[in-house]
């Protein structure tokens, strides 16, 4: 049985319909046209893929391509947003932990990006917290480039000659 793409009729729809309440000047949607809307689009295209086409594998293009562009126009209006890698990481984490829960594959590495975000997003605060008690920590954030070197070496040599 051949699977049906979803893909490009929801690019499709959603770039007229997106241009289509440019045209007009649709108020409702003031500050919405802008890149990180289409970037929402061509997300949501491979999460409709992914899910209603069951190409699971377009769930983690869908979330990383959903979720920047969420994120751009989140981060544009909400100073307290985080805006650095962390959340690149974040959304990778979630995309393949949804994947995980369709195909069953992939949760270690679902995991692994998913502490890497955290530690990433919450670094400031750990380093604030270890000052207060007496220890200096930021020394580590030399070695975050080589950790991330090593996970990836490991997932590309060790795990996959298994």
């Amino acid at each position: 049985m051949k699977k049906k793409s979803y893909l490009s009729g929801v690019i499709l729809i959603g770039f007229g319909i997106y241009f289509l309440f440019q045209q007009y000047h649709f108020s409702l949607f003031e500050g919405f046209y802008t890149w990180p809307t289409l970037l929402v689009i061509v997300g949501l295209g491979f999460l409709a893929n992914g899910y209603v086409g069951k190409d699971y594998e377009s769930i983690l293009p869908g979330v990383v391509l959903t979720g920047l562009g969420l994120h751009f126009h989140i981060a544009n209006k909400l100073d307290e947003w985080p805006d650095h890698s962390g959340i690149f990481l974040l959304l990778i984490a979630i995309g393949i932990l949804l994947t995980y829960v369709k195909t069953g594959t992939n949760l270690f590495q679902g995991l692994i990006f998913l502490a890497m975000a955290t530690l990433l997003l919450f670094f400031d605060r750990l380093l604030v917290w270890a000052n207060n008690q007496g220890h200096n920590l930021t020394s580590i954030s030399q070695f975050w480039p080589y950790i991330f070197i090593i996970l990836g070496a490991y997932f590309l040599f060790v795990k996959r000659a298994k």
